[in-house]
């Protein structure tokens, strides 16, 4: 272990709850620290305090800004876009609002396609890419978030917000991480996001949010057909051999699309590598920090980029004088 890597702590420190509103919609934030900005996307149905474990130790290095997306956490659950597209505006907005011209992004599931499709839409933004058992490599995802892309799946999920519900599906959790096999690791921080819901939570902003991004057959957004616009972006890949919500396979799918990218699949470890191995996570995560250099990409690498893949190259026409 790194020097500066310090012992977990059983009382984490959670930096400043914060609040913008930004287009009518207020979006709750957690920011501390100072130094190169750091971007913390959350998964879906979860919230910015599964970044507990290790957002302290990052802020001795790095201004934290770990948000709700809309929908989540205590931002406001309105119904409007929950496409992964909306999240990244919203985050490039977010971004905006605080004065923060570029960061590092770190996502995880849901928020590490967030932070795929950040650095295809805006490439000058970003100086590093953190992806953590993301969304949007391949196909497989775990049965039960097929089922609940079904339209009455929103009134199935609405059902926890009933007396005692939340506490039947916890102990359901519970029973599950009792037993061998590969769901034990996600049962127990699955039951920990349960914790980490507020009783206000929506279920049509988890179900519009699911509905984009996974049906019957499985998660329907990929990022791999546009990687290569961001290969020259530093990225980690961080994976749980025991995932039982999206294959650590994919890490490898991941890898070949971008052979550039650090790979480190954690053993023992299921969905969620920032709170079941936080030590080892923080330790992979500054190392890979502060081992790379920040891209520096502008707007016109994107064209550069659509054009080579096409295999065209267009010379603008010169503009007339006079």
């Amino acid at each position: 272990m790194s020097p500066e890597i310090l012992p977990f702590r059983a009382r984490p420190y959670t930096p400043d709850l914060c609040f913008a509103t930004i287009h009518g919609h207020r979006r709750a934030y957690r920011i501390g620290g100072s130094g190169p900005a750091l971007l913390l996307l959350h998964g879906i149905g979860d919230n910015s305090l599964v970044w507990e474990p290790v957002m302290e130790r990052l802020t001795d290095r790095y201004t934290v800004i770990a948000p709700d997306l809309l929908g989540h956490g205590l931002s406001d659950r309105p119904r409007a876009d929950y496409s992964i597209a909306a999240f990244t505006n919203g985050m490039r907005d977010l971004l905006c609002y605080l004065g923060i011209d570029r960061a590092s992004i770190v996502g995880h599931s849901l928020g590490g396609g967030v932070a795929g499709q950040f650095s295809y839409q805006y490439p000058e933004m970003v100086e590093r890419i953190a992806f953590v058992a993301p969304g949007g490599v391949d196909h497989d995802v775990a049965p039960l978030l097929r089922l609940l892309s079904l339209p009455f799946a929103e009134q199935v999920v609405a059902l926890t917000a009933l007396p005692g519900a939340k506490q039947i599906l916890a102990g359901a959790l519970l029973a599950t991480a009792a037993l061998p096999g590969p769901l034990r690791a996600d049962a127990v921080q699955l039951r920990r996001a349960l914790d980490r819901m507020p009783n206000t939570a929506s279920p049509h902003a988890f179900s519009r949010t699911l509905r984009s991004v996974v049906d019957l057959r499985g998660q329907v957004v990929t990022m791999r057909d546009r990687c290569y616009l961001t290969a020259r972006v530093p990225t980690l890949i961080a994976w749980g051999a025991d995932d039982s919500i999206i294959p650590s396979a994919h890490a490898e799918v991941l890898r070949a699309a971008l052979p550039e990218a650090r790979v480190e699949v954690f053993d023992g470890v299921g969905h969620f590598p920032m709170t079941e191995a936080p030590d080892r996570f923080l330790e992979l995560l500054t190392d890979f920090l502060a081992s790379t250099e920040p891209a520096r990409l502008a707007r016109t690498h994107l064209r550069d980029g659509l054009r080579a893949a096409a295999g065209v190259t267009v010379v603008p026409p010169a503009r007339e004088l006079g």
